[in-house]
């Protein structure tokens, strides 16, 4: 069997990736708000496929689903000043009710760490109830000035994937990042993707995390895609949102806490390392189709042919 080119895949790969994406089905970009893409039904069957695996292992690991709104008050994400900060340039406000202006202006969540913790000071009262570990799959929305690009660079993340956790001490936190790196891994090998940890500088981290790790992939055009993200953000967030428990000997102390990302990237990086020049290639497991029955068929006997590929068809 001959090899596969893989020329335009390697040396116009921005070309290769931006037909891709049409051609095989995954998204439409043309909606009228750039950044903001349809998910066409072959692409989105693909990525509830990868979503399937991450939510059976968030059920092996003990976390429960929540869905969170996607409103936020402007007090909320006001508690933490480095987060601000690190966000409030990529915003989406919300600042009329139909002709009325807010009293407390809305943002569209970039991320959930200011809309969940008001609530984790409410949930969180006792050691009992840690380590606390929830997730959810939501839109988020940021402003990227940049080029926009389908799944990899856009304003409406609409398969977001996080994981929030509080723990009783910074070593349990430190053991959650380590699940997360350990899913990560398993998410990977089902992907087939290889990929490389990153311990993220100050000035890369996510803003109020006491550290940040990155997963990345190298695409076609020697640039990495981060495609995952651990945080410990240790008591930076449970002392702006005031997240107490109470210790068995009924002192009471701030939790440590975890967040665990990933995204759409996540196919982005499965079409650029997988692909080739004719096109896009799945790994078995995230195909939606697995087998194509092709009936060839005999003169005077076309009928037959076909009932019995139909027929292999449905024992498959």
């Amino acid at each position: 069997m001959s090899k596969v080119e893989r020329k335009k895949w390697s040396e116009e790969f921005s070309e290769w990736y931006n037909e891709l994406i049409e051609t095989a089905g995954i998204q439409d970009k043309r909606y009228p708000v750039k950044g903001m893409n349809i998910w066409l039904p072959y692409g989105l069957k693909i990525m509830r496929n990868i979503e399937r695996f991450i939510h059976s292992e968030m059920e092996r690991t003990g976390h429960d689903e929540v869905l969170f709104p996607a409103l936020i008050p402007e007090t909320e994400f006001q508690k933490e000043a480095e987060h601000i900060a690190g966000f409030e340039g990529e915003v989406f406000w919300v600042t009329h009710a139909g002709h009325d202006p807010l009293d407390i202006r809305l943002i569209l969540r970039p991320t959930s760490e200011t809309a969940m913790y008001s609530m984790f000071s409410l949930w969180i009262r006792s050691h009992a109830d840690l380590p606390f570990k929830v997730y959810q799959i939501v839109n988020t929305y940021r402003y990227e000035t940049k080029h926009t690009r389908p799944l990899i660079r856009v304003r409406e993340i609409s398969r977001f994937f996080e994981a929030h956790t509080a723990h009783d001490s910074y070593e349990d936190a430190e053991r959650q990042v380590r699940e997360d790196l350990e899913i990560f891994d398993r998410l990977a090998k089902f992907l087939a993707l290889p990929y490389i940890i990153s311990k993220r500088p100050d000035w890369d981290k996510f803003p109020g995390a006491y550290y940040s790790l990155g997963a990345e992939v190298m695409m076609p055009d020697g640039r990495t895609l981060q495609i995952g993200t651990m945080h410990n953000y240790r008591q930076n967030f449970a002392k702006a949102y005031n997240i107490q428990y109470e210790t068995e000997s009924g002192d009471h102390e701030y939790v440590h806490q975890t967040t665990f990302g990933m995204s759409e990237r996540l196919l982005a990086a499965v079409i650029a390392i997988h692909g080739d020049d004719r096109g896009m290639v799945l790994p078995p497991t995230i195909a939606p189709i697995q087998v194509v029955v092709v009936p060839i068929p005999k003169k005077d006997a076309e009928a037959d042919v076909f009932a019995y590929a139909r027929e292999i068809a449905e024992e498959l």
